[in-house]
């Protein structure tokens, strides 16, 4: 798949996720094949304001190809401002988050309130896109509310505006990420544009991530909370492709992931922030195992790394 002229090898890219899939848990993903990355949404805003925090989250690493960051904010002067200020650190494309469903975002007229604005919408990609080296894609959902589902119309827009690709979540904002992602949207989204379309929504293994495909006839499948502690599902949908036998992680696999991660978070933000941010992710690698709930105890308890390096390594 193309995303302007740049080439995605694969079928199942890392859906972005804030506080989430970070720079640690984008290089897990691509040890098991993820196709293309998503930086965390980073603010217009802080970019033009020189927030050293907003600029670190643009921080990569060689294994993240390609790799994209996922801009936010509600004024086209902004975008095109943004971009100019970011110069060498744009990487292989930009892209345009109109999905996020969080309050203090929607608060703003920014994420997945742009879907109320379509015309909006439209300027900003323009306004990135005359500025950008890079192709520009969007993230958008099904729409505002079950009464105003837009996103054929939304992601039109921003074709004729200049953007290379469309990522649709088929979800409302007002759904959050309750009930069931609706395939049928990104269907429509399909059928109403030219540009690669990547469905979002429940994927959970190959079998559903096939489905969606084979349904909505996307070119590709973006993977968010059934990556986490899931990092295996991208080998899971690869060997459906290639026709590889893939066989799911033995409980000595899983530690040694873990533990990688916990190293990694450490090392790229420190010991105290890092453990901090590891127990979300431990909690969902330990869902299957046997005890998890007095593991997920243990791990939430624990103040140290060796601490916790120890309650992951004699997990059985």
């Amino acid at each position: 798949m193309l995303i302007g002229d740049v080439n995605i090898n694969g079928i199942a890219a890392l859906a972005p996720m804030a506080g989430v899939t970070d720079r640690a848990f984008r290089e897990i993903c691509a040890m098991f094949g993820a196709a293309y990355f998503t930086s965390e949404m980073i603010s217009t805003k802080g970019i033009i304001y020189g927030s050293q925090k907003t600029f670190s989250l643009s921080d990569r690493s060689d294994s993240e190809y390609p790799f994209a960051l996922q801009l936010f904010g509600n004024d086209p002067k902004d975008f095109s401002e943004a971009i100019k200020i970011l110069g060498d650190r744009i990487p292989e494309i930009i892209d345009i988050n109109m999905g996020c469903p969080a309050t203090k975002i929607v608060k703003e007229n920014s994420g997945s309130a742009l879907m109320k604005t379509p015309e909006l919408c439209g300027e900003i990609v323009y306004a990135a896109k005359s500025v950008s080296p890079v192709p520009i894609t969007v993230k958008i959902r099904s729409g505002w509310s079950e009464s105003t589902i837009n996103a054929p119309t939304v992601a039109k827009i921003c074709e004729e505006a200049g953007a290379s690709a469309i990522t649709v979540h088929g979800r409302t904002k007002q759904q959050g990420y309750s009930g069931s992602c609706d395939q049928e949207v990104i269907k429509a989204v399909k059928k109403a544009v030219k540009i690669p379309v990547i469905g979002n929504g429940d994927i959970t293994s190959a079998k559903n991530a096939n489905e969606m495909i084979n349904f909505t006839n996307c070119d590709m499948v973006a993977i968010g909370r059934g990556a986490m502690g899931n990092p295996w599902i991208f080998s899971e949908i690869n060997s459906l492709y290639t026709g590889e036998k893939f066989n799911f992680p033995s409980i000595d696999e899983k530690i040694n992931i873990m533990k990688l991660h916990i190293e990694k978070l450490c090392e790229y933000k420190g010991e105290h922030r890092g453990l901090t941010e590891a127990r979300k992710h431990l909690s969902c690698y330990v869902k299957d195992v046997k005890n998890a709930s007095e593991i997920r105890q243990k791990i939430f308890s624990s103040k140290y790394k060796t601490e916790l390096l120890d309650i992951i390594e004699n997990i059985q």
